[in-house]
């Protein structure tokens, strides 16, 4: 039986993307002003970014339960078997959620069948597991390979590395300390950072966005597979020319012309504020098998 691949709005893949490999995408609540809006419906990422502009805080809530329950029963009944790619467990409920959903579920539907991966992810690092995976899928790969690779993919082995321009939303989010994020604003200090275990982790300050872009296109180098026709994913935090000034160095500098581009989405808009840019990619800290 073919299998559903299911993800939520966190993963920031293009609508082109979700509608060519027919991707379930469930939607984070986002909150302005106590204002509820349903991510991708209701709302979307340019609303998000100028709400910013106007001095309010956005904040976001997990995909509701009510929401996994319809999804996972409307499956259930159909007989498909699922495999839903979660938003890291470390930055969010929701696949938590979803594991405690999926078993109720399975209550009423003994032979449901339905794996809760959590990627240790988001924006297009997810993004990125979970195209792969439809890909598969769309090449004829079993669903157990599909559910393998993706585990597989999870662990450390897509990176993120990016920066942010306001140091003072990850000062909210505890990210960074107040005299870190003061001092930032003054001396205009951009954080790099990476994701390790399913959490933001800062790496080191460097001075001015150019200098990031730099250092991100040297992470790029030390931890990529260095196969020039892997996909690297970029997203901008409202800022698409920066998106395009590190594509064009990942071009000229390294040779990369597989590219995926594309705005931070509404959950993690939220949380970095405008301004910033990222780069996903597949490394070499785990070996996939040759599946199709």
């Amino acid at each position: 039986m073919t299998l559903k691949i299911i993800t939520d709005s966190a993963c920031d893949l293009p609508a082109e993307i979700v509608a060519q490999y027919d991707l379930d995408v469930l939607p984070f609540l986002i909150y302005i002003d106590d204002q509820e809006y349903i991510d991708g419906h209701t709302i979307n990422p340019d609303q998000v970014y100028e709400a910013i502009r106007q001095g309010k805080v956005p904040t976001t809530a997990q995909v509701p339960t009510e929401k996994l329950f319809q999804t996972f029963k409307k499956y259930a009944v159909q007989g498909l078997p699922c495999l839903y790619l979660a938003f890291s467990s470390r930055l969010s409920g929701a696949c938590d959620t979803a594991r405690w959903v999926a078993a109720e579920v399975k209550k009423e539907f003994p032979n449901f069948e339905i794996t809760i991966c959590d990627t240790l992810s988001g924006s297009l690092g997810q993004g990125l597991i979970v195209l792969e995976a439809a890909q598969m899928l769309e090449k004829g790969a079993t669903n157990q390979e599909i559910i393998e690779r993706a585990k597989l993919r999870s662990k450390n082995n897509v990176e993120h590395v990016f920066s942010v321009d306001d140091l003072n939303y990850l000062y909210r989010g505890g990210r960074v300390n107040y005299t870190s994020a003061f001092l930032g604003g003054i001396l205009n200090v951009k954080p790099i950072l990476h994701v390790r275990d399913g959490l933001m982790i800062p790496i080191q300050k460097v001075r001015g966005t150019n200098a990031a872009v730099k250092r991100i296109v040297e992470l790029v180098k030390e931890r990529s597979l260095g196969n020039l026709e892997q996909i690297i994913a970029i997203t901008h935090a409202d800022d698409f020319d920066l998106a395009a000034q590190l594509q064009k160095m990942l071009e000229t500098a390294l040779g990369y012309q597989n590219f995926l581009v594309n705005i931070v989405g509404s959950v993690l808009g939220c949380h970095i504020g405008l301004g910033g840019v990222a780069a996903f990619f597949v490394n070499s800290r785990v070996k996939a098998p040759n599946l199709p």
